[in-house]
């Protein structure tokens, strides 16, 4: 199959300390009046009243909102674009964490074309451009502030729901450190292994046999361009997340965690998520854990189950994991035979000379380095630890097998019994030999 790739991006991106500061160039561009959706920790933060009045100094009306609650119950965004359609704003600012933007994502939906939201649920029902949105993400995880996707919790479902559309991609996203700093540790920790696990799926996703001639699926499976920016994730995030969550002030680590999420989001903003993603949907419902801890804690289980699938890009993200240049030594020193088998999980970490490689790195060594860094900032190494019992384990496979889009990604054929064989390993905290 020839190699083809999709990138859908906003048409501006800054990164960088002080990125912030094209804030107001930006948003002028777009017109006039701003509905801002923050984060409620936010609201009465110098930080917000500086934003606003910077705006406000290049003749920008701004209205803030800041009734975001976690989860996004569809009845509270269904309100909340109600006000912001009869606000008619000519851009929405997004600040926050994923939460705060996928409500701005989906408040610029309804104020663009009305509700109820449930109407644009699943792939491509959005019938056009929305009002722009220019995102600030605070946490460095979600990468939201790339992609076309947002997630909402509906009480006539089981399950959270997504709207995904290229038309939910912002106009410009604006990704500075300097507003992650004082995200607390656990934070840190539960987004940054979530940025990582993006970066994972994506460069692991099954290609697909695309069709440019015929409308395009949001999401395109493995994907020529996306691939480097997704083991450039993984570079940046490997080496630094563990300094990040343990340093909470170091600039450096927080730059580098920060550059990990948003390559992260680019990657599988075009690609697509898999696995970890559609078993953490019921894992999270039934536990009420948080998304990343979720995704983190299944991630070395789903290579596990791919690694011989495609061995040589498990092994090629391992190698991505060691390669970052000025990057601090590894929690446990490194990534050896020992590593693997410290604690409840149990893995080989070979050395180089064996198919899969590279650079050095086998797959199985690569799955080590990664329990190593759950270990290091808190993830919890079994679902046992969060509360699930065995008997639970049959139903959430079926409920992930619900998933179809997510799962259409994966690099195996992912049916009930190999989604409940990677529940009971993760389950009792056990690798494959």
């Amino acid at each position: 199959m020839p190699e083809i790739g999709t990138l859908r991006l906003p048409a501006r991106v800054h990164f960088g300390y002080g990125a912030r500061d094209q804030l107001p160039e930006i948003v002028r561009v777009h017109g006039r009046r701003v509905f801002a959706v923050v984060d409620p920790f936010l609201t009465g933060t110098p930080f917000l009243a500086s934003a606003v009045a910077e705006l406000e100094a290049v003749g920008v009306e701004v209205r803030v909102h800041s009734d975001v609650t976690p989860e996004l119950p569809v009845d509270t965004l269904d309100t909340a674009g109600a006000l912001a359609r009869d606000y008619a704003p000519d851009v929405i600012v997004a600040i926050g964490g994923g939460s705060a933007l996928d409500a701005a994502k989906l408040i610029a939906l309804l104020a663009a074309y009305g509700g109820p939201l449930s109407s644009y649920y699943g792939e491509n029902l959005v019938p056009g451009p929305v009002v722009p949105i220019v995102a600030l993400p605070t946490t460095a995880g979600t990468g939201s502030e790339v992609t076309p996707v947002a997630v909402v919790s509906d009480p006539d479902r089981e399950l959270k729901v997504g709207i995904s559309s290229p038309f939910l991609v912002p106009a410009a996203a604006i990704v500075d450190p300097e507003l992650t700093l004082g995200s607390p540790a656990t934070v840190t920790a539960y987004s940054g292994i979530d940025a990582l696990v993006h970066a994972v799926e994506s460069y692991t996703a099954r290609p697909f046999d695309l069709d440019f001639a015929a409308p395009l699926p949001v999401f395109t499976g493995r994907n020529a361009l996306a691939e480097p920016i997704a083991l450039q994730a993984a570079r940046h995030l490997g080496p630094w997340l563990e300094v990040a969550v343990a340093s909470p002030g170091d600039r450096r680590a927080r730059s580098e965690v920060a550059r990990g999420s948003l390559l992260g989001g680019i990657a599988f903003g075009s690609t697509g998520t898999h696995l970890c993603h559609a078993l953490q949907y019921p894992i999270g419902a039934l536990t009420k854990t948080p998304h990343g801890l979720g995704t983190g804690l299944m991630l070395p289980y789903m290579l596990d189950t791919i690694r011989h699938t495609v061995p040589e890009r498990v092994a090629a993200l391992g190698a991505a994991l060691e390669s970052a240049p000025g990057a601090p030594a590894a929690s446990g020193g490194g990534l050896n035979a020992s590593d693997a088998s410290d604690g409840p999980i149990a893995a080989s970490a070979t050395g180089a000379g064996e198919p899969g490689h590279a650079d050095g790195v086998s797959p199985e060594r690569t799955i080590a380095r990664i329990v190593e860094i759950n270990r290091a900032i808190g993830i919890p190494a079994s679902l046992a630890e969060i509360g699930l019992t065995r008997d639970q384990l049959p139903r959430i496979a079926e409920l992930a097998l619900g998933a179809q889009r997510l799962l259409a990604i994966a690099p195996i054929e992912p049916t009930r019994d190999t989604l409940l064989e990677i529940l009971e390993r993760a389950h009792d905290g056990v690798l494959t030999p």
